[in-house]
């Protein structure tokens, strides 16, 4: 789906690559929503795309979705605001980084709620009018970690397993539909969120620096991905060269690796 005079929806769009995405639909799109929890940060960026794109619509919606009433609350709104979103960009997750085995237990379940739950819903309330339009774009901000079990990041990475797989099944059922699903797979970035998910107990260890994209490019690509109906998208070359290694592994050598870094 070509993205110009779209409507789109983002969550967590008030930092990071949820930020990014507005500012690059800056400019294309007719219309943003942008949802997230921190309304200052929201206002300051509609301040900031209006100043670029003064005939761009902007609404802002307050809402955690990790919440189980957001959800219904954030389509009351769309709904009492007449606005047809054509292009969802499920961007809002977040991280837990330590053993399991000592996770916070509210954490946890906002890690499922938000980065599964809240993603199937919202793409379920939204997917049905974009079929009967043969207009729409789904795209979910996956993970790299998506490929791998990762210890130290079991919740996480399985989480991100169900977006990627997700993502795949529904590029392939509504592609007759003319609609455009991609799971957007990054790396390491440098964003708020790798702070936000290590614990304060927790070792600082980092990828190696070659791994990271930038917020810029990760957005970038992802736009051109959706535009095109990949499937699943995973900006650098470092990354690709890491899932390639990673999915001609076998499983028993790959075991034995995570167990040893575990």
């Amino acid at each position: 789906m070509k993205l110009d005079g779209c409507t789109a929806l983002i969550t967590g769009a008030s930092a990071g690559i949820g930020r990014e995405f507005a500012r690059q639909l800056a400019g294309r799109a007719r219309a943003l929503v942008l949802v997230a929890r921190r309304r200052e940060r929201l206002e300051e960026l509609r301040e900031e795309l209006t100043a670029r794109d003064p005939k761009l619509h902007i609404y802002i919606h307050v809402a955690d979705i990790a919440e189980p009433a957001a959800i219904e609350q954030l389509n009351g709104f769309l709904d009492a605001q007449q606005i047809a979103v054509d292009f969802l960009i499920n961007n809002a997750g977040i991280g837990d980084h330590g053993p399991f085995a000592t996770g916070d237990p509210k954490r946890l379940e906002a890690m499922l709620q938000l980065n599964v739950v809240a993603l199937t819903k919202l793409t379920h309330r939204l997917l049905p009018s974009m079929i009967s339009r043969k207009r729409g774009a789904i795209l979910n901000v996956s993970s790299s970690a998506s490929f791998l079990p990762l210890p130290r990041m079991a919740v996480y990475a399985a989480t991100k397993a169900y977006v990627t797989s997700f993502s795949e099944a529904l590029n392939a059922e509504v592609y007759k539909h003319g609609i455009s699903v991609s799971a957007l797979c990054p790396g390491p970035v440098h964003t708020e969120f790798n702070e936000l998910a290590r614990r304060s107990d927790e070792r600082g260890e980092r990828a190696p620096e070659f791994t990271y994209v930038a917020v810029e490019e990760v957005v970038r690509l992802g736009l051109a991905g959706i535009e095109r109906n990949k499937a699943v998208v995973v900006p650098g070359l470092a990354m690709k060269a890491v899932m390639l290694v990673a999915r001609l592994t076998p499983m028993p050598l790959l075991r034995l690796a995570l167990r040893a870094n575990a």
